[in-house]
């Protein structure tokens, strides 16, 4: 499970240093990938592998189903964090977010996401005030 904020920056090289907690369960490989708002997910590869075989037994002549793997799946890099823990953000998916320096990298239970750190601080701002009501849409009876 992945959680927190955390604030690494993006070197010249579109290199980003993962948060230390993270690397263990990213040692295996990781898939960076679009994912809404603007936002990167990065999955471990194991992770992204379910969802891949969850997408595999969806019927292709669903319109939204195709839609949605065309764009998961073309904008999906496999990489791994080096030695420093550092992973490389792909160029496409770099403009893709507006990652430029300053980042933001959050915990989403299953997969970590990448924000401009501007983004994310807009975002949040948006979404604050209606969290507590979405508990109650989101988790009946849970919260």
């Amino acid at each position: 499970m992945f959680l927190g904020t955390h604030t690494p920056r993006l070197d010249q090289k579109g290199r980003l240093f993962l948060p230390a907690k993270y690397r263990d369960e990213l040692s295996g490989g990781l898939v960076i990938t679009k994912g809404q708002e603007r936002c990167l997910y990065v999955f471990p590869t194991e992770e992204f592998r379910r969802i891949t075989d969850a997408l595999a037994t969806t019927p292709v002549t669903a319109k939204a189903v195709r839609d949605y793997s065309r764009v998961l799946f073309a904008s999906a890099s496999d990489e791994n964090c080096d030695k420093q823990g550092r992973v490389t953000i792909p160029a496409k998916l770099r403009d893709y977010a507006g990652l430029e320096r300053e980042c933001v990298v959050i915990g989403a239970n299953t997969r970590l996401e990448i924000w401009d750190s501007r983004a994310w601080s807009d975002y949040e701002a948006e979404q604050e005030p209606a969290f507590a009501q979405l508990s109650e849409e989101v988790l009946p009876g849970v919260l």
